[in-house]
């Protein structure tokens, strides 16, 4: 059975994105905080407070493994809890400025990283990666 076009594009490129996200997501600055927890403040971030169910729901887990991992990052002062406005039995989560500074820190360092990676290559080969983007941007809206 031959595989089409597109699966053997596939078969290439998976791998190497794959080896690339993990080279980027391992340039880290705390590493006492974990990727999930960057994720959840970077949603906190992008999205502003919310509930920690509304925020589970965002970073598709469940209520009580948020739980866990907002936990942590209160103990770290990376974010806060405030009272519901109208369910008592809720509390809005809000990223402090020092959970803002962290994920800024944690851009930093991974476009640092890379920055130094893409400056290895040749000039055609970075306006090539330039024309990507978008390309790549689609696939992962889909």
């Amino acid at each position: 059975m031959t595989k089409t076009p597109a699966a053997e594009l596939a078969s290439l490129l998976r791998p190497a994105l794959l080896r690339l996200t993990r080279l980027v997501r391992n340039q880290r600055v705390d590493t006492s905080i974990t990727l999930t927890s960057l994720s959840a403040m970077a949603t906190l971030a992008k999205h502003g407070a919310m509930s920690a169910g509304d925020l589970a729901t965002c970073e598709k887990v469940q209520p009580p493994s948020m739980t866990k991992v907002l936990s942590t990052l209160e103990d770290h002062g990376l974010v806060s809890r405030e009272p519901h406005p109208s369910d008592k039995r809720q509390a809005i989560i809000a990223i402090t400025d020092a959970g803002v500074a962290l994920l800024d820190d944690e851009r930093r360092s991974r476009d640092r990283w890379l920055s130094r990676q893409l400056e290895t290559l040749t000039a055609e080969e970075r306006a090539l990666l330039e024309h990507v983007v978008p390309i790549l941007d689609k696939l992962a809206d889909q």
